[in-house]
This record gives structure tokens, C-alpha cells and sequence, in this order.
């Protein structure tokens, strides 16, 4: 008796969770995306689908289930995601032998406009590392100025800052990090971050295991994304920067400073993680816009 869909996505979802060492946030999106698509097909085929019926699928049924989700408000980067999830919903069942069909392969992915990312400046990073510290409780503030001189100063994502526990302070000079996909990097911390970590521990006002989160919120528990952009957006009001002043713009003002002052690609890809160079050099376009709006006010010519 051939299998349902159904059965088959569970099998697959546990493939990307243990072989493939996806992540929570990977397998949730790509869960959704495919739990969509086999509602669809539900009606689409006029009944539950089978290992049987995704075999017959052609490249009219995926581009079909594309529209619909066009129909429902999704842009060209949920329908890249999409049809990545149902790409490697296919590739899984191709891998285990259980069914071929390359219909998904062969249904183009829209293209997505990159936009460079915004930095902030030099100057108002270090503004925004001195407001953090202006706070009425001081424990929070020291964790504030060590959250973000950690962000800025090597380049991590917030979510790999807020896995931090307490076992790992004292930090060492180099920290070995697990980033997307599973990547480990080792990011060199320069001593005004680790020395910002210290001093912010010694404050910590709750007790922890060496396994318990370094950055913990006002009640104790582990600091959320949300805290971390809720601070983000005090500064923002308090300093007037840009509304694109978020945590995750202290990274891209570690790349692009560094950059700017004479770092190498390679190093910064390294630094940051990225699985493909091309990524990385989109800082270097920042700074190439920076020269063109220079040279055009100040050209007498333009």
C-alpha cells in the first residue's frame, strides 16, 4: 500500500532534523511550507497524496501551488523558500529510493534583488555601546554595553551571542561558534569584548549553572531576539539613528568597518560565516556607493 504524503514529510523532517542537522527555525519554515503544499494537493488532486501521486506531479502542479501562495499575499522570498522546501522534500524521497520526480527542479526560482545592508557608522556604534550603559539598573546596563560591544566587536549573530551560557565566561581570546547549518567558525575576541562580558557577569544579580544563559533578562529568565531589539529601538530613540539600526546592523558594521580599514574578504567571510563569498561581498558595494556619492557632490562636473 503506498504511503501518504503525510507520512512521508514526517520521515523527512527527521532526516533534515538528525542527519542534516537543520535548525529549529529551518524545520519549522520548511515544515509549514510543506504542510501547505500538501493541503493544496489535497484539493488540487481531489484527495490525500500519496507516494503514488507525488510521482505523477508535474511542473504545472508545483507552479500551480506557487500561484496560489502568490494569491495569498507571499512575495518572491517565501516563494524562494517554498520551493526550496519542496526541492528538498524531493531530493530526501530521490535519496531514500522512494519515488524520483524532478518536477520541482524544474520549475525556475524568482529571482530576489538583494539589498545592501545597512551599517552604521563608526561613530554611531560606539554611541550606541555608551547609551546602552545608561541604564537606571546597572546590571542591566553592563549587560547591554557587553551584548552589544559583543555584536559589534565580532560580528555574531544574535542568536549565537545569546547562546552564550555562564560557563563560558571568562571568554577566551579566540570562541568557537555554531552558526547556521550546523557551521562551526572561531571568531578572535578582542579584549575590550571579553573584558565588557567579565564585567557584566560579576553583576549578574541571579544564580546559574555553568549551562545557564550568560545574557538573562530583567526577571532572570534567558534575554529573547525581542529584548535585543527593544534595546535597539530605545537607542534609536534616544540617539536618533536610522530605523534600520537593529541588532543584527552591529554585524554588518563589523564587516563593513572592517572592510574599510583594510580587511580582507576571505578573512571577513570567515569571520561571519558566510558559506559563499558573494554574500560577503556585498559590503564592499557599501563602501563603493559611499566613494560615487562622494565624488558626486563633490565632482564640479556633476
Amino acid at each position: 500500500m503506498a504511503r501518504s504524503a503525510q507520512d512521508l514529510k514526517k520521515l523527512w523532517l527527521a532526516s533534515l532534523a538528525h542527519e542534516r542537522r537543520a535548525s529549529a527555525h529551518t524545520l519549522r519554515a520548511y515544515g509549514d511550507d510543506a504542510e501547505r503544499f500538501l493541503r493544496f494537493l489535497h484539493g488540487h488532486l481531489g484527495g490525500v497524496a500519496t507516494e503514488k501521486s507525488l510521482a505523477r506531479l508535474s511542473p504545472a502542479d508545483i507552479r500551480a501551488f506557487i500561484t496560489v501562495r502568490r494569491s495569498e499575499g507571499l512575495g518572491a522570498k517565501g516563494v524562494q523558500r517554498a520551493l526550496a522546501a519542496v526541492r528538498s522534500f524531493f531530493r530526501y524521497l530521490a535519496r531514500e529510493n522512494i519515488l524520483e520526480n524532478a518536477a520541482a527542479r524544474n520549475v525556475r526560482t524568482p529571482r530576489i534583488r538583494r539589498g545592501l545592508p545597512r551599517p552604521l557608522s563608526e561613530t554611531d556604534a560606539a554611541r550606541a555601546i555608551e547609551q546602552a550603559g545608561e541604564h537606571d539598573v546597572e546590571w542591566l546596563g553592563a549587560r547591554d554595553v557587553a551584548l552589544l560591544t559583543l555584536l559589534y566587536g565580532a560580528g555574531l549573530r544574535i542568536s549565537e551571542a545569546l547562546s552564550l551560557k555562564r560557563g563560558d565566561v571568562p571568554l577566551p581570546a579566540t570562541l568557537t561558534i555554531l552558526g547556521k547549518g550546523g557551521k562551526e567558525r572561531v571568531v578572535p575576541l578582542l579584549a575590550v569584548v571579553r573584558q565588557a562580558i567579565d564585567s557584566y557577569e560579576k553583576l549578574i544579580p541571579f544564580a546559574g549553572t555553568k549551562g545557564s544563559a550568560l545574557f538573562r533578562s530583567r526577571r532572570g529568565k534567558a534575554m529573547s531576539p525581542r529584548e535585543a531589539q527593544l534595546l535597539m529601538a530605545r537607542l534609536r530613540g534616544a540617539l536618533g539613528l536610522s530605523e534600520r539600526a537593529t541588532p543584527h546592523a552591529m554585524r554588518h558594521s563589523f564587516a563593513t568597518h572592517l572592510l574599510s580599514n583594510g580587511g580582507d574578504l576571505r578573512s571577513v567571510q570567515e569571520l561571519l560565516g558566510h558559506a559563499s563569498l558573494s554574500t560577503t561581498q556585498t559590503y564592499t558595494q557599501i563602501d563603493s556607493k559611499k566613494l560615487r556619492d562622494v565624488y558626486e557632490k563633490a565632482h564640479p562636473r556633476s
